[in-house]
């Protein structure tokens, strides 16, 4: 298993590629996946790849286009594996170092709006990192994204809120149905994380009561919930952030409001005067 010295999310080589394509200040591309869910000095893992997402199928394209021209003309070189209208997967290269990149078409809908990282450029919200991830560990079986989940459920948001959340951007989930496929993830031995880039080795025995707690946390939270808020996150206007409410106490007693989701995301709002954003984890 590699591990790395320092907790920082992305490599010399990625990091001076990301800085090349976060040049562009007029693009809408933004950065999404593990690269941004760990572009924090507190992250657990190095990703593989950096994922670029954007609103239209046309975008997609025409942003490849661009990156391919200035990429070449800064000394990289690019193979392209995969091209399809709304999907293009490359391996960029420069010296003996590579990277995959994928430009990829996804929703514009979301909780928050983008955020802008002087480093990265424009990155998915936090919260929304983590209800993507959420989602895709329901989906697939995958190591990392028991490492990503267990982060995002210390660093942004508990595991109860997030599967709440959820169902909001993929509303074919109730949140038991969603928390009965995450029941069944977790399952793993020490050598299904040897091919991860991790900061410290996971000690599994731990990282598992935790898994069991946050679920065992989480069915308790969506059985008390009101049905119709599901799909919604609770945004605390005490503590500037997204939070978990506590059982038997009303939200407006514990200054919470509810916070939907829509296209282009939405700062939330009381009153009609802006809350300040949270600030990324």
């Amino acid at each position: 298993m590699a591990y790395r010295s320092q907790a920082v999310p992305l490599t010399a080589f990625q990091h001076a590629l990301l800085s090349e394509l976060a040049a562009d200040k007029a693009d809408n591309r933004y950065l999404a996946g593990g690269a941004a869910l760990h572009f924090a000095p507190n992250s657990v893992r190095y990703s593989d790849d950096l994922d670029f997402f954007h609103d239209s199928e046309a975008r997609v394209a025409a942003a490849f286009a661009a990156d391919r021209v200035r990429l070449s003309g800064a000394g990289y070189a690019l193979e392209v594996e995969v091209s399809q209208p709304g999907f293009i997967r490359a391996v960029v290269s420069r010296g003996n170092d590579a990277t995959r990149v994928d430009w990829a078409h996804d929703t514009a809908w979301r909780f928050m709006p983008l955020v802008r990282d002087p480093e990265g450029g424009l990155l998915l919200h936090p919260v929304d990192l983590a209800i993507n991830k959420l989602l895709a560990l329901a989906g697939r079986d995958e190591p990392r994204d028991f490492v990503d989940i267990l982060f995002v459920h210390r660093t942004v948001l508990p595991l109860a809120g997030l599967c709440w959340a959820a169902v909001g951007k993929d509303p074919g989930f109730s949140p038991l149905s969603l928390l009965e496929l995450l029941k069944r993830r977790g399952r793993y031995r020490p050598e299904d994380f040897a091919r991860l880039h991790l900061v410290k080795p996971v000690d599994l025995p731990a990282e598992k009561q935790v898994w069991l707690g946050a679920l065992e946390d989480a069915e308790a939270f969506v059985r008390r919930q009101a049905p119709d808020e599901a799909g919604c996150l609770y945004y605390s206007t005490r503590a500037g952030a997204f939070v978990v409410p506590l059982p038997d106490s009303s939200l407006a007693s514990q200054g919470i409001v509810l916070h939907l989701g829509a296209p282009g995301g939405v700062v939330p709002r009381i009153a009609d005067e802006t809350v300040p954003r949270p600030t990324p984890a």
